[in-house]
Parts: C-alpha cells; sequence; structure tokens
C-alpha cells in the first residue's frame, strides 16, 4: 500500500531528531500545520500528532463509549424489569404445587390428585444415578460457576449467531432452569433477551441463597415430564413404577434424557428415540468419570425396560373408589381450608388391594361370560336359549351380538337416536326429524358405536366390614374408560327382593314371628287414587298354601310380602330402611315392599351390614387417616355406630335370610361355589322384564353386594333364568368369595358367625363390655 505521506528525507530525519520540529504537523503535501489555539486541542494535538494513533485513539474512545453505554442501558433495564422479578420473600420460600397421595388399607398407593402431579423427595432420597446423570448432561461445570457459566453462555450465543438464529442454544445452566421452573410466571419461556436476563439474576439469587446440594434436589423436584409427572418421584413411578431412590443407572439416565424434551424422548410413545438419547446420556456420564466405558458398550444395545403407570386415576387399582374417595376429599378439604391439588396431603382410605384384585377378577370373569349370554340369545330370533351354563354361550362363533334386538325394536333404537348429541346437532343444523333420523341410520360407524353402549351389560360390587363401615373393595363398573357412571354410589335402580329383608325387619321388631303363616294366593290392593295392584309371584301362579314368613322370604314369594306389607304398613317399612342405611328418596306405598322405589348399591349394602353387626348402623367410611405433607395428622376416622335395631331384631332376620342360601333363592351360592363351611345369609333380587339383577351375601366380618344390569332400562336380559339375580349376581359375589377363601393371607375367619343376642349368650360368649349395664353400654359405643 502506497505512503500517503510525501515528505522529504531530509524532513523525515529532522521529523525524528528535532522535537520542536516534530510539534509541527505535517499535511500530506509537506506544509507545516499550525498548533491549535484552544487547549483542549493543544491536549489532542501533543499527543496524538502521528495520524494512525489518532485513528486508534479514537476507535478506542467508541467502544468504550459504546460499552459503557451498553452497560448502564443494561442496569437501566434491569431496574426497569426488577418488579417482575420474584421477591426476596418469594426466593427464600418458593413454592411448590404438590400431589395429595391416596393409599390402600395394606400400604398400596391408590391415586394421586394434583393438578402437577409431584411428591417431595430430599437429596438423600434421590438414586446418586440420577445425580450424576443430571450433571454430566445439563450441567458439567454445576460446582464450579455462582450461578451463570459464562464460557457455556459465550458458546451458546456463538453457535446461535453461526446458525443465524434457526439453532437457538440455551446454555443454560441447572440453577437457571431451577429459577425458570420456580417462577415460570414471573420468567416465563419466550426466548428473548428479556427472559435471559430475568433467568441469570434470579439464578444468581437463588445460588446466594441455598446450597449447591439445595438447588439440586429443587432442580430435580421441579422439573416436568409427560403425563402430568413433575419431579423425578412422580416420574419414577410414572414410567418404572419404583422410587427414584431405587433407580437404576439405565433408568436414571432414561428419566434424564427425557429433561431436553420430554414429548420428543417419551419412551411410552417413541421407545427407540428415547433408547438413543438414554445412549448421550450415559455417553456424558463416561466422558465425566461417572461410568466406565465398558459399561456403556455393554449395555447401549438394551432396550428400555419400562413398567409404565398413568397416573390418571383410570389407571388406579380402583378408579372408582378413587373418584369417590376424590369427591369426599374435595369436601373435607374446603370445610378444613386445604387444597387437594396442592397441598400434598397423604390420604388412607379403607380399601384393601387384596380384596379390590379378587373383586376386579370376578367382575371381570363372570360378566365375560354373562356378555356372551346376552350377546348370543339377542342375536337370533329363535332358539336363543342354549342352558345353564355360561360356557355354553362362550363357544358360539359366527354370529352378530344383538343382531335380532335391533332390527326387531325399531321404535326402541329410534329413541336411541334421537337421544343423541348427534341426532340434536343435525336438527339444529336445519335437518327435519326424518332427514336426521334417515342420515344417522345409514352413518354405520354411528350406528355401531351407539349399539355398543346400549347393549353393554354393566355391574357394580362393593364390599363392607359390617364391623366399622369400612369399605373394603369397590368396582363401580366393567371400565371406567368405557363408562365413568358409578354404579356403587350414583346409580340408582330398583333394588326388586333384595329390599324385602326391610319388611321382614319391620315386621319382626313389631311382634311378628318368622314362623307366622299367611296364605300364598294372589291379593289387589286399590289406592284411594283407584290405582290398581296386584303382585304376583315370579315363578309363576300362587299355591294357595299357608306358608310362614321364614319360608316365603327364602322362596322370595310375591303374594305373602304382599299381603305383610298391608298389615305392617308402607311407611313403617320406609321408616326401617331409612334407619338400616337407605338414603335415596323412597315412595311409601304398597309396592315399595317389592323394590320398587330407586336405591344405590352403597346404601343397600350398608343397611345390610346393619343386620350383620346386630342392629347397629356404621355410616361407610373410605378414608381413616389424613396427614398433611409433614406427617401431622389432619383427620382420623373415629366409626361411632347407632343403634338402628336391637340384637334380636337384627338376628332373627339374620337367621331368616341364613335359609336364603340354605334351600332358598340363593342356594347356588353354596353348591356351584363350594362355600359351605361359612356362616352367611343373604338375598336375592329380580326387578320387572329383568332390567336388575342383585345378590346381596352378608358374613360376621365382610358383607358383600353386586348389580347386574344395562345402564339403559330398556334394554334387558331376555330369558327369564339368565336375568335372574341368583343367575347372574350371585355369580360375581360367588366368585369373589371363591377366590377369597383360597387366598391364605387374607384375614377372614372361618368359624366366625353372627352374634346371638345378648340374652341368648352365656356369660364365657359375651364380650367384657357386654357385662356393662344397658346405661354404660350406651356411653361407650357413644349411642
Amino acid at each position: 500500500m502506497p505512503n500517503r505521506w510525501t515528505h522529504t528525507e531530509e524532513e523525515l530525519q529532522r521529523y525524528f531528531s528535532d522535537p520542536n520540529f516534530r510539534r509541527a504537523r505535517l499535511r500530506p503535501d509537506g506544509e507545516k500545520v499550525s498548533p491549535p489555539r484552544s487547549r483542549l486541542g493543544r491536549f489532542f494535538y501533543r499527543r496524538f500528532r502521528d495520524p494512525r494513533k489518532a485513528q486508534a485513539a479514537l476507535v478506542l474512545s467508541v467502544l468504550l463509549a459504546t460499552m459503557l453505554a451498553g452497560m448502564l442501558l443494561l442496569l437501566l433495564y434491569m431496574w426497569m424489569i426488577s418488579d417482575e422479578l420474584p421477591s426476596f420473600q418469594e426466593l427464600d420460600n418458593p413454592t411448590f404445587q404438590l400431589a395429595t397421595v391416596a393409599y390402600t388399607a395394606d400400604g398400596q398407593e391408590l391415586a394421586r390428585y394434583a393438578r402437577q402431579n409431584r411428591s417431595w423427595v430430599s437429596y438423600d432420597e434421590i438414586s446418586p444415578y440420577v445425580i450424576q446423570a443430571v450433571l454430566a448432561t445439563e450441567d458439567h461445570r454445576f460446582y464450579e460457576h455462582w450461578g451463570i457459566d459464562l464460557f457455556r453462555t459465550a458458546s451458546a450465543l456463538f453457535q446461535t449467531f453461526l446458525s443465524l438464529g434457526q439453532n437457538v442454544q440455551g446454555g443454560s445452566t441447572i440453577t437457571q432452569q431451577l429459577a425458570r421452573n420456580l417462577y415460570n410466571e414471573q420468567i416465563g419461556r419466550a426466548q428473548t433477551i428479556e427472559r435471559k436476563l430475568k433467568e441469570m439474576v434470579t439464578a444468581v439469587a437463588l445460588e446466594r441463597r441455598y446450597t449447591k446440594r439445595e438447588i439440586l434436589e429443587m432442580y430435580l423436584n421441579t422439573v416436568e415430564f409427560v403425563y402430568n409427572a413433575f419431579g423425578i418421584e412422580a416420574a419414577a413411578r410414572t414410567f418404572f413404577n419404583k422410587s427414584a431412590r431405587d433407580l437404576d443407572v439405565l433408568e436414571a439416565a432414561t428419566l434424564v434424557g427425557m429433561l431436553r424434551n420430554p414429548s420428543l424422548y417419551n419412551p411410552v410413545r417413541y421407545p427407540e428415540r428415547a433408547r438413543q438419547r438414554r445412549n448421550v446420556v450415559l455417553w456424558q456420564m463416561v466422558r465425566h468419570g461417572y461410568l466406565e466405558r465398558a459399561f456403556y458398550e455393554a449395555h447401549k444395545d438394551e432396550p428400555i425396560a419400562l413398567n409404565f403407570r398413568s397416573a390418571a386415576i383410570t389407571a388406579s387399582m380402583a378408579p372408582y373408589f378413587a373418584e369417590y374417595v376424590r369427591r369426599w376429599l374435595v369436601q373435607w378439604a374446603e370445610a378444613h381450608g386445604y387444597n387437594i391439588y396442592t397441598d400434598g396431603l397423604r390420604v388412607y382410605t379403607t380399601l384393601d388391594s387384596r380384596l379390590q384384585e379378587l373383586a376386579r377378577q370376578a367382575v371381570e370373569e363372570q360378566m365375560r361370560g354373562l356378555q356372551a349370554v346376552v350377546d348370543y340369545e339377542w342375536s337370533r330370533r329363535t332358539g336363543f336359549f342354549l342352558g345353564q351354563d355360561v360356557s355354553l354361550y362362550l363357544r358360539q362363533r359366527n354370529y352378530e351380538p344383538f343382531a335380532y334386538y335391533w332390527s326387531s325394536r325399531q321404535d326402541t333404537v329410534n329413541a336411541f337416536i334421537r337421544e343423541t348429541p348427534h341426532y340434536r346437532s343435525l336438527l339444529e343444523q336445519g335437518l327435519t326429524p326424518e332427514e336426521a333420523l334417515r342420515q344417522l341410520r345409514t352413518d354405520r360407524a354411528f350406528m355401531d358405536s351407539l349399539k355398543a353402549v346400549k347393549t353393554r351389560l354393566e355391574a357394580g360390587f362393593v364390599a363392607i366390614d359390617p364391623r366399622n363401615g369400612y369399605v373394603r373393595a369397590w368396582v363401580g363398573g366393567r371400565d371406567l374408560t368405557q363408562d365413568w357412571y358409578d354404579h356403587v354410589a350414583i346409580a340408582r335402580r330398583q333394588p326388586g327382593s333384595t329390599f324385602k329383608p326391610f319388611l321382614y325387619t319391620a315386621a319382626i321388631d313389631n311382634g311378628w314371628s318368622p314362623d307366622d303363616l299367611l296364605p300364598d294366593s294372589s291379593v289387589t290392593y286399590v289406592d284411594a287414587a283407584g290405582n290398581v295392584w296386584r303382585p304376583r309371584n315370579a315363578e309363576g301362579e300362587s299355591t294357595g298354601q299357608l306358608i310362614t314368613l321364614r319360608e316365603a322370604l327364602a322362596h322370595s314369594v310375591n303374594t305373602v310380602s304382599a299381603r305383610l306389607v298391608l298389615q305392617v304398613g308402607a311407611r313403617n317399612v320406609a321408616f326401617y330402611a331409612r334407619r338400616m342405611g337407605i338414603k335415596s328418596p323412597l315412595e311409601e306405598v304398597p309396592s315399595l315392599a317389592l323394590g320398587t322405589s330407586n336405591v344405590t348399591l352403597l346404601e343397600l349394602v350398608s343397611a345390610y351390614a346393619t343386620l350383620a353387626s346386630g342392629g347397629l348402623y356404621y355410616e361407610p367410611i373410605v378414608v381413616t387417616r389424613i396427614e398433611d405433607a409433614s406427617g401431622h395428622v389432619l383427620y382420623e376416622a373415629r366409626p361411632v355406630p347407632r343403634e338402628a335395631l336391637s340384637e334380636e331384631t337384627a338376628y332373627t332376620v339374620i337367621d331368616m335370610l341364613r335359609d336364603v342360601v340354605r334351600y332358598g333363592t340363593g342356594t347356588r351360592i353354596r353348591w356351584q361355589f363350594g362355600l359351605t363351611q361359612y356362616d352367611f345369609a343373604g338375598k336375592t333380587g329380580t326387578t320387572q322384564n329383568s332390567a336388575d339383577g342383585w345378590f346381596i351375601l352378608m358374613h360376621p366380618e365382610l358383607v358383600t353386594g353386586a348389580w347386574v344390569g344395562f345402564n339403559d332400562q330398556r334394554v334387558t336380559f331376555r330369558t327369564h333364568w339368565w336375568g335372574q339375580g341368583a343367575h347372574n349376581a350371585l355369580f360375581i359375589v360367588g366368585d369373589f368369595w371363591r377366590r377369597l377363601t383360597q387366598m391364605p393371607d387374607v384375614e377372614i375367619n372361618r368359624n366366625a358367625t353372627f352374634p346371638l343376642p345378648l340374652w341368648q349368650r352365656t356369660p364365657t360368649q359375651r364380650a367384657p363390655e357386654e357385662h356393662l349395664t344397658p346405661d354404660e353400654r350406651q356411653r361407650r359405643v357413644g349411642w
């Protein structure tokens, strides 16, 4: 590059040797320039007479001024956003949403109630492999920085710049990620400079307040996974069904690998992608000295071994019970100032997971056979009754379930269609009723879906300990994902003959004897409005003979029950039913005695438990204890009975109901299911047109009941034989008890008997409190 200066050699030598000559600045053409007259000008003239120095000084001055201005602007901006950052109080006391966890009576996890499913675990309760994997993958200089890793931040900025913003690098430390997790509302998650500055400032503040162990603990308890799992403990239980302390290195690497993008590396949906990401984490652990390379090479090809368990209530071992507990907890929490979705309560329920599994298996097995019965019988015009063994129906092939019902009941099917949202939607679009009906009938997918819903046979099962009212098992339906309608506590159906024990209890308590006689003959009753009631026996015509009340109850003779209610009074029957535990509205008419008023299965079983307990009514209990997150007891159940009946009346009715399973309508429970060595009493029930089947079985330590039917009562069993409670609901109860008797670790006393009335017991048969006076006994049990 040519020299801009055109001085002679003599002038240049003089320039370097003569200070006075050097003070005079030369133009490019060689002419001297006079020094400036101002003081400031002379200051710069003396120091920057060399143009190159002057240019360098100018550039440096501009850079320094820019940096100073930038720092001032940054400080000003940070001051402006300081109100949006977490306060000192929030930094010192961060808040977390903790899931309320419900457990069974035998210690199994039942359900989690949370908007963010999180259970807090301490640093020492987390597998060391998780700690190592997080440090190796997320922030290997974690113990060296003070909340911000300047090298990592600069590297992230450089990588983002090289990609022209197409590949934005985070560069956040664990502390910065924690700041974002804890104060998401204040900091946000947008990819902006403002968010990054907020994150950095908050991270530095967190480092000043907490130790590295505390930061790691909080971070691992706040990270978000999928399936509403927040924190390492919830994730470990969701994906591997174990605690965070028990995670092995492969499981730890899998969960830590998900942190980069939980949905993208979800091992349930994308197992191969999750395996590759797990291997990246394992390799990082090798790089930073946490693992041997030989281990990585030996396990990198292993698939991810999941033991997935969703925290959704539908995945619970007892989803209908868990939902009932949730509703109970919401009411309790509102009354006591707690939030079950954020406060991390621990709830201990009455459910026994072993009995629940037996109940679930019994319902699943028996309903599979009963569904085959109704599917086949309603598929054919003729030849539909194959016999009294469900295996005959299970072996049938090549038929269309409910084909005959669907083709022969056109008016009913049309009514089904008109009740759907699809039909109403078409009407709103301007179609006429006939056009809407015709369009939906030709929609194959819609009709198949409607048919599946309407023809699905449903069931309910519940077991209660009569000694304290504890609910031990609860199956509200065949599948919660298919039908949320709980057939234990919500569904109200006519109980049929299972309501008769309330009639006989009222009679016995008012002076009748089990051996009193009434004629089995037709009876007609006309009320004041002229309505005629003429009940008939389920098995056909009346015999016209006198029979005892005991025999009438054992064989469920409707005519005798009708005569009895006319003498006892429907109001008295309703009174005793309410005292024993029925809470649904009861219509006080004579037909009430035959079970025409709707009740729930839970009410019915708890009322039967009143008989089994010797006349004491216990409110059904589902929760025994509630603790806060620190283990302090907030609630504890104390079952206090209410005397509903005298011991003598309760025992007399129990003894009459023993005959139901000895030789009456429930005898199948003994010979078909082999239950011959237990002291049982029970009652079957069937409603008109075989719409509902019921069976309640009482044991001194466990009262169980089942209901079988269709949600829509316009669909029923086709044959009277299969429509009886003795041939459908009884199968579920019998299957449950058969399984129960084969489990050696379940404490059901084979020799337990229903308690005799106090006056019939010998002194050696009486419990210690039974030697007290009546007044003392009342004070003792809180009557």
